[in-house]
């Protein structure tokens, strides 16, 4: 009898379908296709500061994060998360990303967070700089620290790098490579979740590669 263990879903999931083909020298541009972004993101990434302290306050009084701020913040986040996927965190698609905060339901990569009803009033005066400093020292080494987009240096910029130079030589993107990139962004995105107050779940140390969620249903 087979007993293997599945593990339980995030609250903060991400999946991704590695694109094909893909060009052999777009990778080389993206950085600078992707700036009207960067300078969109700026400005949102100044609201999700002004949000998450609104936000802060709410869950300490009541345990609530309104659920506007809640949907605008997790849109921030999925859209950096886009940028990224497009250009230097990853590489995998050569669809440029939408300008919007909702979910593109045909775009090659998709990051959601379920909204939680309830949050721990104790838990968000600590969460967000005390219990997850030691993912911040895996973030430092992963990201060479949080960047906007959220995923463009470190690690993972390397590996996207190695990705670009395969793409060059051979127009391939290792399956093996994607799969660890993903990983890696994963475990970077639930961190940032949790650090968000977006959860109470407390993000494990564990590296779950490929494009899809673990325990997810298939």
């Amino acid at each position: 009898m087979s007993t293997e263990a599945t593990s339980p879903v995030h609250p903060a999931r991400l999946t991704a379908e590695l694109g094909q083909p893909l060009s052999r020298w777009l990778w080389l541009v993206k950085w600078l296709l992707a700036l009207p972004h960067y300078v969109v993101l700026f400005f949102l990434w100044v609201a999700f500061v002004a949000a998450s302290a609104v936000a802060f306050f709410s869950i300490l009084f009541t345990g609530r994060y309104p659920r506007p701020l809640f949907d605008f913040n997790t849109g921030v986040l999925r859209w950096s998360w886009r940028v990224a996927y497009y250009a230097c965190g990853a590489l995998a698609t050569d669809r440029y990303p939408p300008f919007t905060l909702a979910d593109v339901p045909d775009y090659p990569t998709h990051w959601d967070v379920t909204y939680p009803e309830q949050l721990s009033r104790g838990l968000v005066l600590v969460k967000w700089w005390l219990l997850v400093l030691p993912h911040y020292l895996v973030l430092a080494f992963l990201l060479g620290g949080i960047k906007l987009p959220l995923a463009s240096g470190g690690l993972v910029g390397l590996l996207a790098l190695f990705a670009g130079v395969s793409l060059a030589a051979t127009g391939r993107y290792p399956r093996g490579l994607f799969d660890l990139v993903i990983g890696l962004n994963r475990w970077a995105l639930r961190v940032v979740a949790y650090a968000a107050l977006l959860t109470d779940v407390y993000p494990p140390f564990r590296l779950d590669q490929g494009g899809d969620e673990p325990g997810a249903a298939s």
